[in-house]
């Protein structure tokens, strides 16, 4: 496994989603939510449809209250603790979770295997 430095931990504020590309692709393949002082980061891919990317424009994953990840193309909309869709053609699948570490002072890293 492999650590991929993602940003600092106070660059992501509360109730905000943030995409990453962390192996240099050209687009975002991960994206981290801050929802009550935790971060939760999933693959940025629907489970409705093959590698579908979540956001309709960069970082813009979260519905307008910020209560929950919303897939633009689909529609379909997840609980942010968990990525478990709760409505939508996905009903009841989930978004892929990605680990994540915390290094001193502030450092946040994707914890990803090789590829």
């Amino acid at each position: 496994m492999a650590h991929h430095y993602l940003c600092k931990g106070s660059d992501l504020a509360e109730g905000c989603a943030r995409g990453f590309d962390p192996r240099g692709e050209g687009a975002d393949t991960i994206f981290v939510v801050r929802k009550d002082g935790r971060l939760h980061a999933y693959r940025d891919a629907c489970p409705h449809y093959g590698d579908t990317p979540m956001a309709w424009r960069k970082d813009s994953y979260l519905d307008g209250a910020a209560t929950r990840i919303v897939c633009s193309a689909h529609g379909a909309q997840f609980a942010i603790d968990t990525g478990i869709c709760t409505l939508g053609p996905c009903l009841g699948q989930a978004l892929t979770p990605v680990p994540l570490a915390i290094a001193a002072p502030d450092d946040i890293y994707a914890v990803m295997e090789e590829t």
